[in-house]
């Protein structure tokens, strides 16, 4: 079966993080895309998000590689594995995740990534930062159903 478009887009942008290619990276994106983190507040626009990974990568010596992918249109889901060496520690290791992505006229549009990491086990890393989850009728603790 052949790859489908979105996981192709995803690669690309995950090539352009690897490689800090600004312009790969920019090419992917809708211009208004928005990235939730569970560390910190969110990145919004086409530029920062790519300045964000441009700066980011180098500092965690990170790289990402898509290991499971599902695509429901307009949505993609991927699980994803990052070799990366902890500024703390010095010492190599593999960080698992997943993003949920959502694609408007091809391009990425949101980002949802949750990952644990050790590191940042703050309580407060338990959700995704700036997410309107009461907005999109997600449960939360003012609603429970």
């Amino acid at each position: 079966m052949a790859e489908h478009r979105f996981i192709k887009t995803i690669k690309t942008y995950y090539q352009g993080c690897n490689s800090r290619d600004f312009d790969l990276m920019v090419s992917t994106f809708a211009d208004d895309v928005v990235h939730y983190f569970v560390d910190h507040s969110p990145v919004i626009g086409a530029e920062a998000l790519a300045n964000y990974w441009c700066k980011v990568g180098p500092i965690t010596q990170a790289t990402w590689v898509v290991d499971h992918s599902i695509v429901q249109e307009p949505e993609a889901v991927i699980e994803w594995s990052m070799p990366w060496t902890p500024p703390s520690t010095g010492s190599p290791e593999v960080l698992r995740g997943t993003e949920w992505f959502v694609f408007e006229e091809e391009k990425i549009a949101e980002i949802r990534s949750y990952h644990c990491n050790y590191y940042l086990s703050d309580p407060a890393n338990r959700a995704l930062h700036g997410f309107n989850y009461h907005g999109r009728g997600y449960i939360t603790e003012d609603n429970k159903s």
